[in-house]
């Protein structure tokens, strides 16, 4: 019997909760990764440049790399620009949690599942999770010339503990 896409979708999450209730000794990440579709993935290898726990799962790495990353809640990364001669830059699509981007000079943007945020080069900018929500988002890196990214001072405690 074929339900359709949305209604088929909505079942599986339904499933999804169900089927943990009953686990009391479920992790809060565990938790979490039940409520998305990507993997959680490893802990990210360039962890060094983020405030706070995140993790990286590879989607693909052909064509154009997409990654899914996971910020704990609270967790975000330094301010970085994504520089290329011609092209470039980045995408990144909300798809779990809540948390917020900012371009350097401007406000905060939130990000909820669904929101799309495109990040043209040379534009500095950092992302990560509300500090009360786990966040995740798909990054996809826009192909380009002599492309490379320049990771620079993280985010201020003060400038994080304004965001509601």
């Amino acid at each position: 019997m074929y339900v359709g896409w949305p209604k088929g979708w909505a079942v599986f999450r339904l499933a999804k909760e169900v089927w943990n209730e009953g686990n009391a000794e479920l992790t809060e990440k565990d938790r979490y990764q039940n409520s998305i579709f990507f993997p959680i993935g490893e802990p990210n290898p360039y962890g060094e440049y983020f405030v706070g726990q995140s993790y990286l799962a590879p989607v693909s790495k052909e064509q154009i790399p997409v990654f899914h990353v996971t910020f704990e809640p609270g967790c975000r990364n330094n301010w970085h620009i994504h520089h290329a001669k011609n092209g470039g830059g980045q995408m990144l699509i909300c798809v779990g949690g809540r948390g917020y981007y900012q371009e350097w000079g401007k406000d905060p943007v939130e990000m909820t599942p669904g929101t799309v945020i495109n990040i043209p080069a040379e534009v500095k900018h950092w992302h990560g999770a509300a500090v009360d929500s786990w966040f995740s988002h798909l990054a996809l890196e826009i192909p380009g010339e002599e492309d490379s990214t320049e990771w620079c001072e993280a985010v201020s405690n003060e400038e994080y503990e304004k965001l509601k």
